[in-house]
């Protein structure tokens, strides 16, 4: 028998380990292309053994979006708890809120790559996670529009969609961003790079002044 299903890597249950293998490998690929074999190598089991956990691949990818829902339900939840009482004047306040999620994950973490696979996929996993995103955007709005720190807006959830499509295109395009950039715009240097543009885009503007229009267009 295969030492992983005796001893598995750390404190993980063989079920664990085979969820977080296909957790990876469909965070690299694409859940297509990998076949439960894949994973059953990967995971150091035999393929019977991952179809009794999981019976199927559809089984498998079920508990894989299970399992980033319910780690990201955990994010929100301790995001909105650290912002109930924050600093705002704080260093750590000042990136957006994929950064300050995604900085609470370890290092190599796929579940970055993921989120962009669900939230582009379509997928039930990927459209609830959409929403209470965007939940949580229009909530923290709304907390900071009452405590006047930001200027109330005369559409309130297109503010906050707008906002959170800016918050989320550096890490669904963070491959092209890092390629363009030579540097990923996730990793703290980055991300300082990218938060200090993004806070002068918004507080300033880009235009010089308002461009002139032609008395026949007025």
């Amino acid at each position: 028998m295969c030492s992983a299903l005796s001893s598995p890597r750390g404190d993980l249950t063989t079920r664990a380990v085979i969820r977080d293998e296909a957790l990876r490998l469909f965070a690299e690929h694409g859940p297509e292309a990998v076949s439960l074999r894949r994973v059953a190598a990967e995971a150091g089991v035999s393929p019977g053994l991952v179809a009794h956990h999981f019976g199927s691949k559809a089984g498998l990818r079920q508990a894989v979006d299970a399992h980033v829902g319910a780690l990201f339900d955990g994010l929100f939840d301790a995001l909105f708890t650290a912002l109930h009482d924050a600093d705002w004047d704080s260093p750590a306040m000042a990136g957006s809120f994929a950064e300050m999620m995604l900085r609470q994950l370890p290092p190599g973490s796929p579940i970055p790559a993921y989120l962009r696979q669900l939230l582009l996929s379509g997928d039930g996993t990927g459209r609830a996670l959409f929403a209470r995103w965007f939940d949580l955007t229009e909530q923290v709005l709304d907390r900071l529009t009452t405590a006047g720190i930001v200027r109330p807006a005369a559409d309130p959830p297109v503010r906050a969609a707008f906002l959170m499509i800016n918050d989320l295109a550096a890490l669904l395009l963070r491959d092209h961003v890092t390629a363009v950039l030579g540097v990923d715009p996730l990793s703290p240097d980055g991300a300082m790079r990218w938060t200090q543009t993004v806070l002068t885009v918004y507080g300033n503007g880009i235009f010089t002044s308002a461009p002139d229009v032609p008395k026949e267009v007025q």
